[in-house]
């Protein structure tokens, strides 16, 4: 079940509006800004929160209300991978919206910022060494398994023990390999930071920037190496037949649970939408 605050409110409805400050938390995690950059990035996480707030989050209530509603019948993987089209589609009109007020920090960043990016990004690919590329076959097997049950029993509740031979199965027959992952994740990196220079050492202009950003955040979402890109689309069809399968072979208390779920979570998103917010403004320059 969702788990419930003393006020009544769900986690999502407490953690939503502390958002901005997350944002702006993560990308420093990155980049360390400087004093001016501080100023202008919280300003700019603002607008896009807000601009998010009022535009996205009654997109994304419909579409779990659509949600709820499929969730009780059997479902297809077509239908699902046409889901993570959905929600692709809508991370990247945020992004869209973004995209001014990114290219504009991107410019003032310089050369000790991009080595603290290099140093971040090592940290997150030794974490995704220790996550998915244990030595021994069977622990890294089961570190797989252990985070598929957890995400089905976040969505489904318990599951049983034929189902849990079922994920297992699947996780063994899985395409994901993560050496292959690692190395096409550094490589883009690598791209990041040349295409960060490339704008330091030009002196790019903002619409020049804007386009290198979004040439930039096309080949971060589909990997550059025609082999990799279709490693990902295998994954990808993978990933959804699995659930259709896993979810088809649910039982009715568990499709209702699912089906209460996703109504908690459209309920906390038109709450978030419906509360006062400040105008929302034109996209951050």
């Amino acid at each position: 079940m969702c788990i419930v605050l003393l006020s009544g409110c769900s986690v999502l409805r407490i953690t939503y509006p502390q958002a901005p400050t997350l944002a702006y938390w993560m990308i420093d995690n990155y980049v360390d800004f400087t004093s001016a950059q501080t100023t202008r990035a919280r300003e700019s996480i603002g607008q896009v929160y807000a601009w998010h707030r009022s535009t996205q989050l009654p997109i994304y209530a419909a579409l779990l209300q659509r949600a709820r509603t499929e969730v009780a019948s059997s479902v297809t993987p077509a239908q699902l991978c046409r889901w993570v089209d959905e929600i692709q589609a809508q991370m990247n009109a945020s992004f869209d919206y973004a995209l001014p007020a990114v290219a504009e920090i991107a410019l003032t960043l310089d050369a000790k910022q991009l080595e603290h990016m290099q140093a971040r990004f090592d940290k997150t690919n030794a974490d995704f060494r220790d996550d998915f590329m244990q030595p021994d076959p069977k622990d890294r097997l089961q570190a797989a398994v252990k985070r598929s049950v957890e995400r089905l029993e976040t969505f489904y509740d318990r599951i049983d023990d034929r189902q849990r031979d079922e994920v297992v199965r699947a996780v063994a027959a899985s395409p994901f390999e993560p050496e292959r992952w690692l190395a096409d994740r550094i490589a883009r990196q690598q791209i990041v930071l040349q295409t960060l220079r490339r704008l330091q050492r030009e002196r790019a202009s903002p619409a020049q920037a804007q386009a290198a950003l979004r040439m930039l955040a096309d080949q971060v979402q589909h990997s550059p190496n025609p082999a990799m890109r279709e490693a990902q689309e295998r994954l990808k069809r993978y990933g959804c037949q699995f659930a259709a399968r896993f979810h088809n072979g649910t039982t009715p208390k568990q499709r209702k649970f699912a089906a209460e779920r996703l109504a908690g979570w459209e309920e906390d998103v038109r709450a978030l939408a419906a509360e006062p917010k400040t105008p929302s403004g034109p996209p951050p320059t």
